[in-house]
This record gives C-alpha cells, structure tokens and sequence, in this order.
C-alpha cells in the first residue's frame, strides 16, 4: 500500500512538472519521493535551479516562504498548511522593529527560522552552520541575535569580539531537552559519540562530541570510523542515519525529540498536493525584495 502511493506521487510529479523537496526532519517515505533532501537554507537555494515550475516544500511554512523569497517565479506549495514553526512565529515584526529603538546601534541577526514579515527588518540573515562565520564577518561590533537563545550563545561564546544582546526565543523541541538526558543516553550507550544541534542549552551542548546543524550531523555520522552514535536532534535523523549506514547503530537522545510540526505531514499530504491540492505561497514583490535583502547578506558574509 505504501510502495503504491509513492509510485502514485512519483508519477504524478513528473507529469504535473513538480520538485519535491523534504526537509531531513520529514519521515524515510516521504524522503524517499522528494527530489531533494536538506536543511531548509539548502533547499531554498536548489529551488531556484530546478527545472521544474511547482515546488512542493515538505516541511513548515517559514520553509516555503523563504523558497518563495529565493525563487519567485516558482509557483510555492506547502505540504499542510497546519505545519507552522514554534520558533518562527515567537516575534513578530513590530516587536523586533521596538527593539531596534532599544538598540538603534545593533545589526539585526535574524535566524533563517524567521517569518518573511520578520526578515524584513533583519539586516542579515544566518542558519545555524554559518551563523558564526556571519557574525565574525559582519562589519558591525554590536549583534542583536535572533530569535533562538540558545544558538545565540552558542555563537557568542565563539565570538568574543562582539557584542551580542539575546533575547529568549528557541525551539521548544531542542530546548527541553536537559543535561540528564545526555547522561542517561551515554551512560546506556558508553562507546557512542555525541552529536547535537547548537539549539539545544548550553548545558548539553557543553557534553557534545560534535555540534552542528542537521546536514553536519548526518554528514559527521556518515564519514566518522565511529559505529554508535547519540542523535542530539529530531529524531527523524535517526531513522534516516540507519537506513543510509545499517552497519552503524544510532540512538535517539530522548524519546521527546519530536517535532509535531513537522511530523504534521503525511505522505497523503504530499499526494494531495502533487495531485493539484496544498495551499499555494503567495508574497507580494514589495515584501519578498525587502525580506530577501538579509538572505542576500548572508550570502555576501558567509558563502
């Protein structure tokens, strides 16, 4: 039955001219029909090469949006319009536009987890493999980070140089997640190697054996001569590590490394879409050129 619904998608996405493209935290079937997997930064940027005229973005709306940002001439679809981004939608426009009164002399860091709205008063955007170099690259001295507390500090801590001002936004999912959990797991797992994202505390990225983003992590576990390794983010990752290196064992960090946005969408979901369904992204031009400004610093700061 399974097998005969991604035969269905596959199908349906070539005839109707579609890419798809999941995020890693999307589950093996869904991952198995898309045309492109990553981090949502990656995909954006190969979306605006693909061949095809309909993107279908499988993963949260800010995703969509910032591969509209990237390739507007793309029509954009989301794969549930329920799929939303706890972090992205913490601050809104106005509240980052009062804090820029506050601190009329801080550049505006804005996570790539960000709203268009937000991105638009954002002077320069970052993910969290480039946001250290960004922030060492930009002329500016004082940084307003953000939305994520806990990738600001660990980007401050490793430039001492500036001067950073954090405000207390994250992912509720990376964040939760406590020193005991780690020492729990490596305790059960003695010979396996830590690897976390840098949105989780301080605290548990201190006990890492490797920190980065979702694509440094699955590239860390592929390449290391190390057989056992503790998956410090969505436990997705976990699932996708063992399919691609069944002569490894991966372990999650907790059974709570869940994120119920993304988990949101089914592969029924991308059936639906690639069938003619979905909700469509619209950005009008004014918005889109002024949002898209601080990827275009990103770029010109970190490659």
């Amino acid at each position: 039955m399974l097998k005969d619904v991604q035969d269905r998608i596959i199908k349906l996405k070539r005839e109707r001219d579609v890419c798809i493209l999941a995020h890693s935290y999307m589950s093996e079937e869904i991952c198995e029909v898309a045309d492109f997997t990553g981090d949502s930064y990656a995909l954006a940027v190969k979306a605006r090469s693909v061949p095809q005229s309909t993107v279908l973005m499988c993963g949260v709306r800010f995703m969509a949006e910032t591969v509209k940002l990237l390739a507007p001439d793309k029509r954009v679809i989301l794969s549930n319009s329920d799929a939303g981004c706890p972090m992205a939608e913490q601050f809104g426009k106005d509240e980052i536009l009062q804090l820029k009164k506050m601190y009329p002399d801080y550049a505006v860091v804005a996570y790539v987890n960000t709203t268009t709205q937000l991105k638009t008063v954002a002077d320069v955007c970052v993910t969290s493999s480039s946001a250290v170099k960004i922030c060492k690259n930009i002329p500016q001295k004082n940084i307003l980070f953000i939305p994520d507390i806990n990738l600001g500090s660990y980007v401050k801590a490793r430039v001492p140089e500036k001067n950073f001002k954090l405000i207390s936004g994250g992912c509720p999912t990376h964040a939760k997640i406590q020193k005991s959990d780690v020492l729990s797991a490596k305790s059960a797992h003695p010979d396996a190697l830590f690897l976390v994202h840098p949105e989780c505390r301080a605290e548990v990225v201190a006990l890492a054996d490797y920190v980065g983003s979702t694509s440094g992590i699955m590239d860390y576990a592929v390449k290391s001569d190390n057989k056992q390794f503790i998956i410090g983010t969505e436990n997705a990752i976990v699932e996708h590590l063992q399919f691609r290196c069944p002569d490894k064992k991966f372990y999650p960090l907790s059974k709570d490394l869940i994120c119920h946005n993304m988990k949101i969408t089914t592969l029924y979901d991308v059936l639906n879409c690639v069938s003619g369904g979905g909700e469509q992204i619209i950005i009008d031009e004014a918005t889109r050129i002024q949002a898209v400004k601080c990827i275009e610093k990103m770029i010109e700061y970190g490659g």
